[in-house]
């Protein structure tokens, strides 16, 4: 009946904007985290130097969630119901060195699933490979890397992963700044990801805490 669809509609509708406000919620959990814990530098008037040549008024190191052990918890807790919500229970995880290695682990070890992991290039020595651990039992993994910049190096993981012949059902990412050309590269390649926060969620609530004034955000925002 059309009460019964009106019923369903609402209740879709309503899932749907607790599910985006959970989400939301989330974003803005893990920015502070990152803030407190001091994986984020904001620096307007001297901008950080990339490992790309990029410079730019932010500098993260997700690194540091390891070292502080309830952060890191929550924080694993977080990205493993954010997976498993949006893409289903993953076959494996698949770390991309370096900042994707340990706490990728963890989250293999959340979901009781097996772990490998994705060198920056080849081993020069040895077997000469760039894939780490036993897969060749599995068929899909999900990819784990810390921030997203320009998107080359989490994508040269997938292409690796790709050509052993596994399949990426999706990627998550501590970080991203949000870059355009990065987020064009990740649709050339068809792969899906998800960031669990951001540029503009980090300054919103650095102006929150009063780690950076609202001046600031607005140099940080151009």
């Amino acid at each position: 009946s059309d009460c019964v669809k009106q019923t369903r509609r609402f209740s879709i509708n309503t899932t749907y904007i607790c599910v985006m406000s959970n989400r939301n919620e989330n974003q803005r959990k893990v920015a502070e985290f990152l803030l407190q814990i001091q994986a984020v530098q904001l620096s307007p008037s001297q901008p950080f130097t990339w490992a790309s040549g990029r410079r730019s008024p932010i500098y993260c190191d997700n690194r540091r969630i390891l070292s502080f052990p309830e952060i890191r918890t929550t924080i694993r807790k977080i990205a493993t119901e954010a997976i498993v919500e949006r893409y289903g229970k993953p076959e494996a995880i698949a770390g991309v060195a370096t900042g994707g290695i340990a706490i990728g682990a963890l989250i293999a070890e959340e979901l009781g699933i097996p772990f490998i992991y994705v060198r920056a290039s080849a081993k020069a020595h040895g077997t000469g490979q760039r894939i780490e651990g036993a897969y060749s039992d599995l068929s899909s993994v999900f990819v784990i890397e810390d921030l997203i910049s320009t998107g080359k190096s989490s994508l040269s993981a997938v292409d690796a992963i790709r050509e052993a012949g596994l399949e990426v059902s999706g990627l998550m990412a501590f970080f991203t700044y949000g870059f355009s050309d990065a987020v064009a590269r990740f649709e050339e390649k068809n792969c899906s990801f998800f960031t669990l926060t951001d540029y503009p969620t980090m300054l919103e609530v650095a102006v929150k805490s009063n780690y950076i004034t609202e001046d600031q955000k607005s140099e940080l925002d151009g």
